[in-house]
């Protein structure tokens, strides 16, 4: 199976770079998400919009990966789904990649933010805003991905 790139876009801030990158290394994208969005009118890319229940798309990512398959997405719970499915990598949009030697902490973090935000007044929540940098860092990240995908791959 050819490799693909699945992008998590409800949210996502980094959907023109993923289309770049994927131009430049001829690998077909998938935008999924709960609602339409505009994307380029390109045989590689295709939109797929998933039922507004609870996860919907995040189900549907989950289900669609191979050893082939590059995730794109700033969900924690996610990204470790997409891990034991067999995903090639798993990156967020800010750059950083989920392994399996990161997500266990990665996971925990998350549960001691949401119990902090959940119990004390003045904790802050969310991520940092996203930088020139975060992009900057995420194209490098997703070619480097592809790159070691069709390293990988047999010819």
């Amino acid at each position: 199976m050819p490799a693909m790139i699945l992008v998590d876009a409800d949210a996502c801030p980094v959907k023109d770079e993923v289309y770049k990158v994927a131009w430049r290394h001829e690998v077909a994208v998938r935008i999924v998400s709960n609602a339409w969005l505009r994307v380029p009118q390109h045989p590689l890319i295709e939109r797929v919009v998933v039922d507004a229940g609870f996860d919907a798309a995040d189900d549907w990512i989950a289900v669609h990966i191979d050893a082939d398959t590059v995730v794109v997405t700033g969900d924690i719970l996610l990204a470790d789904r997409c891990l034991k499915a067999g995903a090639a990598a798993v990156i967020a949009p800010n750059g950083k990649p989920f392994t399996t030697a990161s997500i266990g902490g990665a996971i925990a973090t998350r549960a001691i933010m949401a119990d902090l935000r959940a119990g004390a007044d003045g904790v802050g929540g969310g991520p940092a805003p996203f930088a020139k940098a975060d992009r900057s860092r995420f194209l490098s990240a997703l070619d480097e991905a592809l790159v070691r995908l069709k390293r990988t791959r047999p010819a």
